[in-house]
């Protein structure tokens, strides 16, 4: 009986719902069909206002809040969230950009400001001692060198071979193939083909031709171009042919090869900018202006795909191949680097110096600023890590980039040898006119 009233029940439950509805339709009753005189009277829908949106983006909100929560993070998930504390943390004690996973790199100082420990990198040209900036250094050279044609044609042109041409294979290729041909003019001076040398040949073409500089040189060495008649052939064909003032010269000759040969390209020399400062508190602050971060547009590419493979790499078994990879990779990743020389009594001596130049240079650095130069004396990285001028490491080897501050100390036993004798240094040992021209850091 209990059951027969259940069925009743549904039945008119059923009933009262209403007509059916096909499973595509939308929830609730269908609104009746309209005319389409009824149609076309009825003004155009509007698009919801901006009050209407902001409430629906709320409810979404709220409806989302609401949602049940995803399924919790595989193990792998871990590994990577992990990882990016451990960057996240890492950057935090060093400030290096890479540690820092997908964060941007260090933002430089704003240029000219009075805290800046230098106010960028610059270079001096050696060919007029003028001082370059780090984006005037390669057009500086240049024009040095073209400049210096009116002087010396022959050096002016080995200087731009070796200087304007970026391909050192290519430019050692061509350089011994010009070698070549004032070898045979010098072997062979009877012989007037040697002194002949056609420019729409096909060795001429693909080592010489393509190089700058290369035709200042024949031309200032004694070469003519002339149109010559080639046989089986109608028209004539140009040709550099030695002139006979040169010919007669013959080791004149010898020695232009010779500087060809032993010439390298001219590079703007980096200045070390030497500053001497009073002793301060804020020894180990540097705030470095944009040379020392700027990165080319292919760097800053480069730096994207190695911060978007970080997680990637940190997560996966490494062989001990793969993890020295990404050391070197480290270690190419500043170009310049500031380092302070912290002396017994407090001064500091500064300097700016490539990442890759070698301890020796520091040492050097540092003697060149010492009164009793002879002394032997050590210096110190941070954590009392000796420098070893004899293992003549790079600086960036040594995580001295992109600034660092290193300790001065003199050798114990020589100085134990100073005090018995009465003659202890002094105690900051840098020469008298650096002294006078000592600074407050800032």
């Amino acid at each position: 009986m209990k059951k027969f009233f259940q069925e009743i029940k549904a039945d008119i439950k059923f009933k009262s719902a209403g007509p059916g509805q096909k499973l595509t339709d939308s929830a609730g009753e269908k609104a009746p069909k309209e005319k389409p005189s009824q149609l076309a009277l009825r003004p155009p829908r509007q698009g919801p206002t901006d009050e209407a949106q902001m409430a629906a983006a709320a409810a979404l909100a709220r409806l989302e809040q609401k949602q049940p929560r995803a399924r919790g993070p595989t193990s792998q998930d871990s590994i990577r969230n992990q990882v990016r504390k451990e960057l996240r943390a890492e950057a935090t004690v060093s400030g290096s950009p890479e540690a820092q996973g997908a964060t941007a790199v260090p933002e430089a100082k704003e240029e000219g400001s009075a805290h800046m420990a230098v106010q960028g990198v610059y270079f001096t040209c050696p060919l007029t001692g003028a001082t370059l900036s780090r984006d005037q250094r390669e057009a500086g050279v240049k024009a040095a060198i073209l400049s210096h044609f009116s002087t010396d044609p022959v050096g002016a042109s080995i200087m731009k071979i070796h200087t304007f041409n970026k391909d050192r294979d290519r430019v050692r290729l061509g350089v011994d193939t010009i070698a070549k041909y004032l070898d045979n003019i010098h072997l062979h001076p009877e012989e007037e083909k040697y002194r002949k040398i056609k420019l729409q040949n096909k060795v001429f073409q693909e080592r010489i031709n393509c190089l700058e500089g290369a035709h200042e040189f024949f031309e200032a060495i004694g070469f003519q171009k002339t149109l010559l008649p080639v046989p089986d052939q109608e028209s004539p064909e140009e040709f550099y042919v030695l002139s006979e003032a040169a010919l007669a010269q013959p080791q004149s000759l010898d020695r232009h090869k010779e500087r060809l040969l032993a010439a390298e390209p001219v590079r703007a020399t980096l200045e070390r900018q030497r500053r001497v400062f009073r002793p301060s508190p804020l020894a180990s602050k540097f705030e470095l202006p944009a040379d020392f971060f700027n990165l080319t547009a292919e760097e800053v590419k480069r730096e994207q795909r190695l911060r978007a493979d970080a997680v990637e790499r940190l997560s996966a078994l490494r062989t001990k191949a793969m993890r020295e990879k990404e050391e070197q990779r480290e270690l190419r990743k500043y170009t310049f680097t500031l380092l302070r020389v912290r002396l017994p009594d407090g001064c500091l001596l500064q300097g700016t110096f490539y990442a890759r130049e070698r301890l020796s240079a520091l040492y050097s650095f540092v003697r060149e600023a010492l009164e009793s130069d002879w002394l032997p004396f050590e210096l110190l990285a941070s954590g009392g890590q000796k420098l070893s001028e004899e293992e003549n490491l790079a600086l960036n080897e040594c995580g001295l980039v992109p600034s660092a501050l290193v300790t001065f100390s003199w050798d114990p036993a020589v100085l134990e040898d100073l005090r018995a004798a009465g003659a202890e240094p002094h105690a900051s040992g840098l020469k008298p006119e650096l002294l006078a021209a000592m600074e407050q850091l800032l």
